[in-house]
């Protein structure tokens, strides 16, 4: 039946003989070494008679869309409507249950077709837990900077560069003409740092004049002729302590003695009355 609505065998030497447009060569030193195919819905990549979908009316691959497996079954009775050729079954994320899935859906296909969906299958499933782990670890982003833009920066610090170095020999320049009095007096200074040098200026003035008048009183001090009491305020002040601290023992003298006579006119007064 198959062969009647469609002769894969004439399909085959057209495409193999003549012209194909998924068909892509490859040489080496000149030679042609091996064909390989670009259709979307080839199962191996290789463009020979039991892996091209074109000259097969029997045929089944397996695709990947978005992290999910298809199972892609060619209808040939539907060869009339293209868009409608192919019969795409979603496939579980489970292993095991795909494999399940394709024997259950290829049960009267080819027995090397069901192993090479199988093998597709295998190296799909293979390389979404790569992308898995890919994505879980932590890796550096490549950035491109496009050259005209580094080439500018660059230029641009290296003027940047040599206006700083001309600014600080100018700077160093007027300092020292400054220093050496080469402008004079007139300098054109911001008012409010004018002002404080000037303060600071008569500050420092004001402390140089009080350090020479002292020095000039010590001065006048020299070669003085003064006359100076005996005794000080301080020894009369000492003085007076002692002459009160005597006071004071002889009053406690003069105590102790009236005592002394009271305990004796009381002992009489109590003999006479014995």
């Amino acid at each position: 039946r198959s062969g009647e609505m469609q002769h894969d065998e004439v399909i085959w030497q057209v495409v193999n003989q003549g012209f194909c447009s998924f068909k892509v060569r490859t040489k080496i030193q000149g030679k042609d070494t091996q064909n390989f195919c670009r259709n979307e819905y080839n199962v191996t990549g290789l463009c020979n008679r039991q892996s091209c979908p074109l000259a097969n009316s029997r045929y089944a691959t397996i695709k990947e869309q978005e992290g999910w497996c298809y199972l892609y079954i060619k209808t040939i009775e539907r060869a009339h409507t293209p868009k409608n050729l192919w019969e795409r079954i979603k496939l579980p994320k489970n292993y095991a249950a795909s494999l399940a899935l394709i024997d259950k859906h290829l049960e009267f296909f080819p027995k090397t077709l069901i192993h090479r969906n199988k093998q597709r299958l295998t190296k799909i499933h293979q390389y979404l837990i790569r992308m898995r782990k890919l994505k879980l670890k932590v890796q550096p982003k490549m950035v491109g900077e496009p050259k005209k833009i580094a080439r500018r920066e660059k230029r641009r610090e290296q003027k940047a560069e040599k206006i700083a170095l001309i600014d600080r020999a100018i700077k160093a320049e007027l300092v020292q003409r400054l220093q050496s009095g080469v402008y004079g007096d007139i300098y054109n200074f911001p008012q409010k740092v004018y002002t404080d040098v000037l303060d600071d200026i008569k500050v420092e003035e004001k402390e140089l004049e009080d350090e020479k008048e002292e020095e000039e009183e010590e001065d006048e001090d020299v070669g003085r002729v003064e006359f100076v009491a005996a005794f000080d305020d301080d020894d009369d002040d000492d003085f007076d302590g002692f002459a009160e601290l005597a006071k004071s023992q002889k009053k406690n003298a003069n105590k102790k003695r009236k005592r002394g006579e009271i305990e004796y006119e009381v002992e009489e007064e109590m003999e006479s009355l014995r």
